[in-house]
């Protein structure tokens, strides 16, 4: 049975998730969606006037000029948008996820100075992080090298993908010390000295997402803007995993309910023969609820309890959630006919999202990897069961 399927019904959704929120989408990115799409058009002025609006700052303290209303409200910012558009979503998680960071780092100095002007949206970015998590179970190598020098790091290697970043955005990136557990985790901007960038591959979806392969040269990472050094890895991997990951939910959710809109409305005219096909709105509808309710009673308890005591069933959601997506997004192409083979139809962008979905790290095949090792006791992770309430 799906992880998912004995999930409570969800409550009553709030009536405007963030004032201006739908204003906003309405008229700065419902319009742009297929630029955004097909044209590689970055969606930055959005990002800025959300940040204006408070709404990337849900994670971030009060005395940091974040909002402080939780990582569910995080979490409904990033489903409201993909609604529209996952990969404007997938650009608000990246936000949230450049602030996570900071927000859970030691330098306190680093936080006081950043993270205000990253809640504003002053100061756009994401976080490199994808190798990093993969190096951690085993999936890949760790493509950063760092060697210690005086007052911080040298950084040498490439990252072959990094979104949400550009010569005036900052990103947050892991290496690798030689011999040495754990990882060093940096706050880098894109015009630092010897890190080039390059745009260098063009994609089927995703493609406004400001992603650039990262050439790093001999770049300096001082200690003032280490986020997290090596002996401090394991400690801070704990306290900042669940949240990391469960922020994706928001696209999962957001496409899904789209895809649900789309069938509805494709029923209408062809429900007398969209009936045979295997999956209908209202069934789709039932499992979205459940997946709601999963996700947003998760971050409540990720909230309440911290990260370390939700990382399995944070693993479980979010596989629950990229198959949800493809099973979602195949239907409403299935409901759409041919009409969702024009080039300005939602319903073959919507599936090519939902590949993004199953394939953004974590992947279905890195988090079905993660909850195995987690059953076999192999995963450095893995940790006693503990009663949820």
């Amino acid at each position: 049975m799906p992880a998912l399927a004995l999930a409570p019904t969800p409550p009553d959704a709030p009536i405007e998730v963030l004032p201006g929120l739908a204003e906003l989408i309405a008229r700065e990115l419902t319009p742009q969606v297929i630029d955004i799409d097909q044209k590689g058009v970055y969606p930055g002025d959005f990002l800025k006037q959300l940040g204006a609006l408070g709404g990337l700052g849900s994670l971030t303290p009060l005395e940091h000029g974040g909002t402080a209303l939780g990582l569910g409200h995080a979490i409904r910012v990033i489903e409201e948008a993909s609604k529209e558009c996952v990969s404007t979503g997938f650009l608000l998680w990246a936000e949230y996820a450049l602030q996570w960071y900071v927000i859970n780092s030691s330098n306190r100095a680093l936080a006081a100075e950043m993270l205000p002007i990253m809640a504003r949206g002053e100061v756009l970015g994401g976080t490199a992080q994808s190798n990093s998590m993969k190096s951690c179970v085993g999936i890949e190598e760790a493509r950063l090298k760092a060697a210690r020098v005086d007052g911080g790091y040298v950084i040498n290697g490439v990252l072959p993908w990094v979104s949400n970043i550009g010569p005036e955005h900052v990103f947050h990136m892991g290496a690798r010390l030689p011999d040495t557990p754990g990882l060093v985790i940096g706050l880098m901007h894109g015009s630092t000295p010897g890190l080039t960038l390059m745009q260098n591959a063009h994609f089927i979806g995703m493609e406004g997402t400001n992603t650039f392969a990262c050439q790093f040269r001999d770049v300096f990472l001082p200690d003032s803007r280490v986020v997290c050094h090596a002996e401090e890895f394991d400690a801070f991997r704990d306290r900042t995993k669940s949240a990391f990951i469960l922020l994706q939910m928001g696209m999962g959710l957001g496409l899904v309910d789209a895809c649900v809109n789309m069938m509805t409305r494709a029923d209408r005219q062809f429900g007398h023969v969209n009936r045979f096909l295997d999956v209908q709105a209202d069934a789709l509808q039932a499992e979205l609820d459940a997946a709601r309710a999963a996700t947003y009673a998760l971050a409540d308890r990720i909230e309440r309890d911290g990260s370390a005591p939700h990382v399995r069933e944070t693993l479980e959601v979010r596989l629950a959630g990229s198959e949800l997506s493809l099973k979602a997004a195949n239907a409403a192409m299935l409901h759409m006919g041919a009409k969702g083979y024009l080039s300005n139809n939602a319903a073959q962008r919507r599936l090519r999202e939902a590949y993004f979905i199953a394939i953004v790290t974590p992947a279905i095949k890195h988090l079905r990897k993660e909850l195995h090792e987690f059953d076999t006791h192999d995963c450095a992770l893995a940790q006693p069961e503990r009663e949820v309430a």
